[in-house]
């Protein structure tokens, strides 16, 4: 059940793949962008975590640590782990929080949904736009409520389905350039695999989660400032769909994405709408 030193379930060593290589690794050399992207999402999020002075909180795939440096600086007498895929990320994650002096957040490499984490012990798990990643939800979401005490908050950020992200539509239907191509099963680990509210509700009820919750929240994602920084950042972060065009499609694919992102350029930089689910829900006392 390993792959590699890290111990992870068999269906999560594709994102292991994933994340502990290529992908993780340009996530980790453009942080700000990524970690910018969906800040706007921060009041309503936070204001569900309700991450007290005391509180202990779990992040979940938390990336380059954004979100646990955020929840340790409110967790001021309390503490945040976070914990990630990532071995790129996770350095930039410890990097950044001893650049901002928190001495009550710590990082670590592991698989989330089979991680022996200390039982009945945080008071606030939050995963940000990570757990549609998950091979299996339910199994994830019940270690999450077997790692949180009795009555305590579990707090999902995860996306509606792809026809409410302008961001996904436009860069997709710009470098997919009129083909079709696979869509993953519904319940398979990608970025809209629990933008049915309804699965998010089963496997959340079905781990022991009560009290659950599925609130519509819209934002703009931000990704670059400028048009050409924009660009490069897309091409590297969803170049793949250009794969299998020839040279001269794979130029007009990247004409019309220059095209929607000029479009989309304003006096912050260039934005996207964006749709999400917050979800809440708690472990029973």
């Amino acid at each position: 059940m390993t792959t590699g030193q890290l111990p992870v379930d068999p269906g999560n060593r594709d994102q292991r793949a994933a994340w502990d290589g290529d992908e993780g690794a340009f996530w980790a050399e453009h942080a700000r962008t990524f970690e910018r992207s969906s800040e706007r999402y921060d009041p309503p999020f936070w204001a569900a975590a309700a991450v007290e002075p005391d509180s202990r909180v779990l992040d979940v795939g938390c990336g380059t640590g954004r979100t646990t440096r955020d929840a340790a600086r409110l967790a001021t007498g309390g503490s945040a782990l976070g914990v990630d895929l990532s071995a790129a990320m996770l350095r930039v994650a410890r990097d950044s929080a001893l650049r901002e002096g928190l001495t009550n957040v710590s990082f670590e490499q592991a698989d989330a949904q089979i991680h022996p984490f200390a039982a009945r012990f945080f008071d606030v798990a939050l995963a940000h736009s990570s757990a549609m990643f998950f091979a299996d939800k339910t199994a994830a979401f019940a270690n999450l409520h077997r790692a949180l005490r009795p009555g305590g908050r579990l707090v999902l950020l995860v996306w509606q389905p792809l026809p409410a992200n302008e961001w996904m539509v436009e860069i997709g239907t710009a470098l997919r350039a009129g083909r079709e191509l696979p869509v993953p099963p519904a319940d398979a680990p990608h970025p809209f695999s629990l933008g049915d509210p309804s699965l998010a509700r089963d496997r959340l009820a079905a781990a022991g989660f009560q009290d659950v919750d599925v609130q519509g929240v819209s934002a703009p994602m931000w990704f670059g400032g400028t048009v050409p920084d924009t660009l490069e950042f897309l091409l590297g972060a969803a170049g793949w769909l250009l794969e299998g065009l020839d040279d001269d499609e794979r130029s007009r694919a990247v004409d019309d994405l220059t095209a929607r992102i000029e479009a989309h350029r304003g006096p912050e930089g260039v934005t996207f709408g964006s749709a999400g689910w917050l979800v809440t829900a708690h472990r029973g006392r």
